[in-house]
């Protein structure tokens, strides 16, 4: 009997089978790419979802870098793109609830810049190695997040560096280079796990990487727990008091025909309670004022909230919309028993939410999104209530809004000469998500970088009072929600003598030695045969 057909048959059962087996990886082989870009997006927004997955952000690079392994730059720059359409697609998920097409249209623009950080580190697989190159990575991020906080005005929300809020010790590094130092370290982190697992370096190559940044993660962690760890000489400790309130007022209500009385009774309600602890300062959230400061028609309510100072003297900071001069401006007002102390104009409007950039250009976004139509203010405004509460010397600046999200608006206040500053803000637009949160995150890193105490006041929260050091001191809660919640909290706050931190000093000057960097990379390997 021959062997040979048996044989034959057993080779085509096999050659089937690997057929079969090759079918079965080929789709995955050839979607590797999406898949990892994907699950890059995910893990990186994970978390702006929740502050305590903020070591997922030490990783979230990872799965990108596999996937651009071999890539054209164009192919690396539609996949980078893909990781930031899911990236931003989870981050601001929230902005649904005000419009979904300016959603998309902000998703798309935003996802450019990951796409943009894809085409210049394409090819992974032949990159230099060098410990250049190593720095190459986080300055390029660092740079494309400035940029895309800065052009066409701005947007500064989820910084990488905001995912490590509650990441105590490292974000003391903001003192010294900002929150954009803290988003060059994750990275940094990033490319180090990376290149720890990467199969195509070298022992010694993979020894260097991580060593280079072990060290550095050593020397931040120790600066970051001696600075925890700081305590301010008793005598020169100055305490004081203030309350926030939280009126909850849902914003369907908020500017509705006859709620009006609702939302004055509310605030004087919780004042009134707040006055009780006798502090130095209540504070009211953005646009708490139900009427127009400047309006005839609202004269009744201004002069509810005027008389309300006069009778617990203690003075007031009351957000409200101000009209003058035909002009309506997004204001915050100190009030004492004896009137109108002073105003402060928010300086950084939204835009396509306050006003329309450019309007002959982008007038159609007016049905597209829900525009005012402020004017911007002109002056960094600076309370004191020296002259209001006598034992008492102490400035301090509003943030209204998002004008926390910008640290450069933060640091003029404090090269100002502000003591401590304030947020005064309305988040209810965006119902109960992680909107509220990414928001206090940024404020933490205001309190970080000035090294100043921050007090929060939000219609609907998270209000809450922030020390120097960036922990949450205390914060308003009500049957176990911050959120969506309405209440006072009181508390003291540290009024240290001033010290100055690095980022005070220097700003961004941080950003232009990474760009500098990235120029000097790329003359490295240029030059490289």
């Amino acid at each position: 009997m021959s062997l040979v057909p048996a044989a034959a048959e057993k080779n085509t059962r096999s050659a089937v089978g690997n057929e079969a087996v090759s079918s079965l990886q080929s789709p995955v082989k050839r979607y590797k790419g999406l898949i990892l870009s994907v699950l890059s997006g995910i893990v990186l927004a994970l978390p702006f979802c929740d502050g305590r997955w903020w070591i997922l952000s030490w990783i979230g690079f990872v799965p990108l870098f596999f996937a651009l392994r071999d890539k054209t730059r164009l192919q690396s720059f539609a996949l980078s793109c893909l990781c930031g359409v899911v990236f931003w697609s989870i981050t601001i998920y929230w902005l649904i609830h005000v419009t979904l097409l300016g959603q998309i249209l902000l998703i798309l623009y935003l996802a450019i810049y990951f796409g943009i950080f894809g085409f210049f580190i394409s090819g992974l697989s032949t990159i230099d190695y060098r410990l250049s190159t190593f720095l190459f990575f986080p300055s390029l991020w660092v740079v494309l997040e400035y940029l895309r906080a800065h052009l066409l005005t701005g947007f500064g929300w989820a910084l990488l560096g905001y995912s490590q809020y509650l990441n105590l010790p490292v974000i003391q590094l903001a003192a010294l280079f900002g929150a954009y130092g803290v988003s060059f370290l994750v990275v940094m982190g990033n490319l180090a796990f990376y290149s720890a697992v990467s199969f195509q370096l070298s022992a010694f190559s993979k020894i260097k990487k991580c060593l280079a940044f072990a060290l550095s993660l050593s020397i931040i962690l120790a600066y970051g727990y001696y600075q925890l760890s700081r305590q301010p000489k008793a005598e020169s400790r100055k305490l004081f008091k203030i309350s926030v309130i939280q009126g909850n007022i849902p914003q369907e209500l908020k500017w509705a025909y006859g709620s009006q009385a609702f939302i004055l009774d509310r605030y004087i309600r919780l004042t009134k309670e707040a006055a009780l602890d006798r502090p130095d300062l209540i504070i009211w959230p953005e646009a708490s004022n139900p009427g127009f400061l400047g309006d005839a028609s609202d004269a009744r309510v201004n002069e509810n909230i005027f008389n309300l100072a006069k009778e617990i003297k203690i003075p007031l900071l009351v957000g409200s919309v101000v009209r003058a001069e035909r002009r309506y401006f997004n204001s915050a007002l100190l009030i004492n028993e004896f009137g109108l102390v002073g105003r402060y104009d928010k300086l950084h409007l939204v835009p396509f939410g306050e006003y329309i950039p450019w309007k002959g250009t982008f007038k159609f976004l007016e049905s597209i999104v829900p525009i005012g139509d402020f004017t911007a203010g002109n002056n960094y405004t600076l309370f004191s209530l020296s002259a209001i509460r006598y034992p008492l010397s102490a400035k301090f600046g509003a943030l209204i809004c998002f004008e926390d999200t910008l640290p450069e608006l933060s640091r003029d206040f404090t090269r100002e000469g502000a003591d401590f500053l304030v947020n005064i803000t309305n988040d209810a637009w965006f119902k109960e998500t992680a909107s509220p949160y990414q928001h206090l995150a940024a404020s933490v890193f205001r309190a970080v970088e000035n090294r100043l105490p921050l007090a929060r006041s939000a219609n609907t929260g998270v209000s809450c009072f922030i020390d120097s050091r960036g922990r949450v001191i205390s914060r308003l809660i009500q049957n176990g929600k911050d959120i969506f919640v309405s209440g006072i909290k009181t508390q003291d706050i540290v009024l240290s003598p001033k010290t100055k931190s690095l980022y005070q000093d220097i700003g961004d000057s941080f950003i232009a030695g990474c760009f500098a960097l990235i120029c000097f990379c790329g003359i490295i390997r240029n030059r490289k045969p």
